[in-house]
C-alpha cells in the first residue's frame, strides 16, 4: 500500500463526538444565571424562597455534508497497484476526516478570545509564540479556565492545545532546555506529536485558522456525525459521465455529514488564542 501524507487529525481527542442518525441533536443544561443556585440568609422563625430552575436548550444540527467521489478506469484498476479499493477508500476516509478537523478549528469565533502579553481573556491582541513565551501561554490559559470556574472540568477532561508544527517546535525547544530527566529524554527523542507536558495535552495540526489556535478544556466542543453514512464505502460500476454516457470503470464514493456546537455555557473555557 502506498504511504500517504495525511494531515494531522485531533478532533476525536479534543471534542466530544456524537454519532447520531437524527439531524437535530438537542442538548440542555442548567443555567448559571444569577449564580444558580443561590445561597440565602436564614432568619430563625421566618420562611424562605425557592430558586427556580432555568434550563438552557441548544441544538446541534448535523447538516453540513461533504463527499469524495473518485473514478478509476477498468484498465487502471487492473494494471496499477495503487488503485485497489482498500487504498482508494483509505484516502477518501483521510480526506473526509481532515475536513472535520478544519471545520472544528474554523469555529474559533464561538470561543473566548485570549491575547496580549499578559495572556488575557477577552483580548484579541496577537501573542508572539517562542520558546520563552510558550510556557506563559499554557499557564495563562490554565489561569483563565480557573477564573471561569472550569477547574473541575479541566481536572476531569484535561487542558488541550492544538499547535501548528512551527509553534510545537518552540514547545519542544522549551522542554529540551528545562528539567533534568525530562529534558534529557526530549533531547534524545524529541516530543511526540501528542504529548502530555506542562500539565496539558499538546497536539499538532496544520489546520488552525490563520492567527488563531484552539486551547481549552477537552471534550466540551461538540461534533455531530451522521452515523449511517460515516465510513460507508460505495462502489458504483459504470457510473454516469457528465453527458449521461456511462464511464468504463468504477466510481468509489463516500461522504460525511457533520455539525459543530460550542455550548454557550462552556465558551468561557474554550479558548481562541490569537497568535502572530
Amino acid at each position: 500500500m502506498q504511504d500517504r501524507l495525511d494531515r494531522p487529525q485531533n478532533w476525536k481527542e479534543l471534542c466530544k463526538v456524537i454519532f447520531s442518525d437524527t439531524q437535530v441533536h438537542s442538548t440542555s443544561y442548567l443555567s448559571n444565571a444569577g449564580g444558580f443556585p443561590t445561597v440565602s440568609t436564614v432568619t430563625k422563625g421566618t420562611g424562605f424562597s425557592f430558586s427556580d430552575i432555568t434550563e438552557v436548550a441548544e441544538s446541534l444540527t448535523i447538516a453540513t455534508p461533504r463527499d469524495v467521489p473518485i473514478f478509476v478506469d477498468w484498465g487502471d484498476l487492473a494494471q496499477s497497484p495503487w488503485t485497489k479499493p482498500m487504498e482508494i477508500f483509505a484516502r477518501i476516509g483521510a480526506r473526509l476526516n481532515e475536513f472535520i478537523e478544519v471545520d472544528f478549528l474554523d469555529d474559533h469565533g464561538s470561543w473566548t478570545n485570549v491575547g496580549g502579553a499578559a495572556i488575557t481573556s477577552g483580548s484579541a491582541t496577537q501573542i508572539s509564540v517562542d520558546a520563552s513565551s510558550i510556557d506563559d501561554i499554557v499557564r495563562g490559559c490554565r489561569r483563565i479556565i480557573r477564573v471561569a470556574n472550569g477547574q473541575n472540568f479541566m481536572a476531569e477532561n484535561g487542558l488541550g492545545f492544538a499547535w501548528s508544527p512551527g509553534n510545537f517546535e518552540f514547545l519542544e525547544a522549551f522542554s529540551q532546555a528545562n528539567g533534568f530527566s525530562s529534558a534529557d529524554e526530549a533531547l534524545q527523542k524529541g516530543l511526540a506529536a501528542q504529548v502530555q507536558y506542562l500539565g496539558a495535552y499538546h497536539y499538532i495540526t496544520n489546520d488552525n485558522a490563520a492567527n488563531h489556535m484552539f486551547a481549552g478544556v477537552r471534550k466540551l466542543h461538540r461534533i455531530g456525525i451522521l452515523r449511517k453514512l460515516y465510513g460507508k464505502a460505495s462502489e458504483i460500476p459504470f457510473p454516469a459521465g457528465s453527458t449521461n454516457n456511462n464511464l468504463s470503470g468504477i466510481g468509489f464514493y463516500s461522504r460525511v455529514d457533520i455539525g459543530t456546537l460550542a455550548p454557550s455555557g462552556y465558551t468561557t473555557i474554550l479558548l481562541d488564542v490569537n497568535i502572530v
